[in-house]
């Protein structure tokens, strides 16, 4: 393949990264390594057999490498970024696994599936398991790693590294990376919903709908901001606006009502359900 300047014959090297799957979590972690400086992109070699992916990569990482195939793609890295859908990750572990030297370090993103399931597939025991979210494409991610015993402290902290160029990174037992998926993993979607609530309330009370969804998203994000900075709970700001007979007391009466805060705890629960699903799911397809 020529899209890249990649020579499949060059030896690996501790820099360079592959990228198993050129989709939109590839493209903001590729984009992320390259504007913090922690890699240039002919170190980025990326396997997508799809036109469309490796156009749209081109595009935004200029200079960054493709290989024509899995295996080719991992000979030359010593860190393979698993970045597949989870029904595509057995098909794509088998094509890559042949490539992988002792020292080979996969960091998966594939949800649900759990490192003993990736090891199943992959022949390898060096995993990190990565649960990103979709505001890493602006570099405000959040990421939650965990990792097998064979990974070293050294390995383990050149992957935090490498996911804080795209915001926010925590490190935690695997036992965990269900209720994470459930939480950050699915979060945006929930948020997104409730910003198109508010703004259909703004555009019901009379805002035209340009000005509601403008205020919503400002909204938001100036009330994420305000937690972080402070560092006070969510509690603490909800009491603060809430003036006894004023008007946030009126919505939350309403929220109450319709039970919207036990139903966005249950979206979160259902969420981390359905991952584990997914990996016990993967898990039965392996031992066949």
């Amino acid at each position: 393949m020529t899209d890249g300047s990649f020579d499949g014959s060059r030896p690996a090297t501790p820099k360079s990264v592959a990228m198993i799957g050129g989709g939109q979590m590839a493209l903001a972690l590729s984009e992320g390594f390259c504007r913090a400086g922690l890699l240039q992109a002919s170190e980025i070699i990326v396997y997508d057999p799809h036109p469309a992916a490796r156009e749209r990569l081109a595009g935004r990482v200029p200079g960054i490498c493709f290989a024509s195939g899995g295996a080719e793609a991992v000979r030359a890295a010593k860190l393979i970024f698993l970045a597949v859908k989870p029904q595509q990750a057995q098909g794509a572990c088998v094509e890559i696994s042949p490539g992988l030297a002792a020292d080979s370090v996969v960091v998966s993103i594939v949800a649900g599936l759990s490192t003993a399931t990736l090891a199943g597939f992959l022949g390898t025991q060096k995993i990190v398991r990565v649960m990103p979210n979709t505001p890493s494409l602006v570099g405000r991610g959040v990421s939650v790693v965990c990792r097998t015993q064979q990974i070293s402290s050294s390995e383990a902290l050149r992957v935090r590294t490498l996911l804080s160029a795209v915001g926010h990174v925590h490190e935690t037992n695997e036992s965990l990376m269900n209720g994470v998926t459930g939480l950050s993993g699915s979060g945006p979607g929930f948020l997104a919903m409730v910003v198109e609530a508010l703004v259909e309330g703004g555009v019901q009370a009379g805002l035209p709908a340009p000005l509601a969804l403008s205020l919503a998203i400002e909204t938001l994000a100036g009330t994420a901001a305000l937690l972080e900075q402070t560092g006070e709970q969510p509690a603490q700001v909800r009491e603060r606006v809430s003036s006894p007979g004023g008007t946030t007391l009126a919505g939350l009466a309403v929220l109450e009502q319709h039970g919207v805060a036990a139903a966005i705890s249950a979206a979160v629960v259902a969420a981390a359900t359905r991952a584990k699903e997914l990996g016990e799911q993967s898990a039965r397809q392996t031992a066949r």
